[in-house]
């Protein structure tokens, strides 16, 4: 089974009774994060989720069978996740099938694995190409027309009643991460009450309450000073990062989210290409916002595709690293963003 983001919602519910493994992929990490989530509830009995991370497969390729197959500690159901760069999960999942072509798992748990820095056309993809008991399903970056209207999706599910615009700021103060939007409106349900039995409505000022007051204060001005090598700026937006106790995973997110926009946008450009004309055509496709053109074409000149393709494996490396040292995160993501800024400055 194959599914991009326009057909997944088709698709998930035959995966979730079929799909022994399942393979997010794509340039949006976060629309690839989101779906495994829902494919997850879409299992019939998901139980306990383990966490794996590709460096854990690749460091032990059988390991992945042994956890499909092992029983859990109270006897419920149970389900795999996980978190890869690139086809760090490859040598798993081929040890993973031999086993299942053998006729050796039965009673094995689903296998979600989410890959950033893969496509539908890696190794591990093409391990899955063609099979019944498989998904794979290829994210790009939404636009904002889609992801308001999956902010009004989300809004509708939580009971919230929410207009055109008030949506669409949402999805422009999450950076079209999907992830950050939802947690934005279930903050914003519970701030006014809201539950499908009770719908309620909500407005300017209680977005206000429970989130950023401008798009100043949000995550996309560090954002734009670490990608642009802006380095004498970037002392003051670390000072900001800490006196509005910015989330630093919060942070990162929004930066995972513009480097795959520039991957999308560098493989787009080509040779010859002046980038001038190629945002403009990607303004006018309603792909770029036209706030951020000045930003998008500096860094398109301080990034190439090699160079995306390099920071998307350091950020991915960088996420490990915040969720596992929680306590240390600010001064991880403060340490990374600092030498990103470097790497990018034009006097470097």
């Amino acid at each position: 089974m194959k599914a991009t983001q326009r057909d997944f919602s088709a698709v998930a519910p035959r995966a979730a009774l079929q799909a022994r493994i399942a393979f997010f992929c794509g340039p949006d990490e976060a629309g690839a994060a989101a779906a495994a989530d829902k494919l997850t509830a879409m299992l019939p009995d998901p139980g306990e989720r383990i966490e794996l991370s590709g460096g854990d497969l690749r460091s032990d390729p059988v390991r992945l069978g042994d956890e499909a197959r092992s029983v859990s500690l109270f006897g419920g159901n149970r389900h795999l996740l996980v978190r890869a760069v690139g086809d760090e999960a490859h040598d798993a999942v081929k040890v993973f099938l031999e086993v299942i072509d053998g006729g050796e798992a039965e009673g094995a748990c689903p296998v979600l694995i989410v890959a950033s820095a893969a496509t539908d056309k890696s190794r591990t993809a093409k391990l899955l190409e063609g099979r019944s008991d498989a998904l794979v399903a290829m994210f790009y970056p939404p636009d904002l027309r889609a992801v308001t209207e999956d902010v009004r999706r989300m809004a509708d599910a939580a009971g919230l009643k929410l207009s055109g615009d008030l949506a669409e700021r949402i999805a422009r103060a999450s950076c079209l991460d999907v992830r950050l939007a939802q947690s934005e409106v279930t903050k914003l349900a519970l701030y006014v009450d809201a539950s499908p039995k009770t719908p309620r409505q909500a407005d300017e000022e209680a977005l206000d309450a429970i989130g950023a007051r401008t798009e100043e204060d949000g995550l996309m001005p560090i954002v734009n000073v670490v990608l642009s090598g802006e380095v004498n700026r970037l002392p003051g937006e670390l000072r900001r990062l800490r006196e509005l106790a910015l989330n630093p995973v919060g942070v990162l997110l929004a930066l995972e989210r513009r480097v795959a926009q520039l991957a999308q946008l560098a493989a787009r450009l080509g040779q010859g290409r002046r980038v001038g004309d190629l945002l403009e055509a990607e303004q006018k496709a309603h792909r770029v916002f036209w706030r951020d053109r000045r930003d998008l074409s500096v860094q398109l000149q301080r990034w190439n595709a090699g160079r995306l393709e390099r920071l998307v494996q350091r950020l991915a490396a960088l996420h490990r690293a915040l969720l596992a040292n929680s306590q240390a995160a600010e001064l991880l993501l403060a340490q990374e963003l600092a030498a990103i800024a470097r790497h990018a400055s034009p006097r470097t």
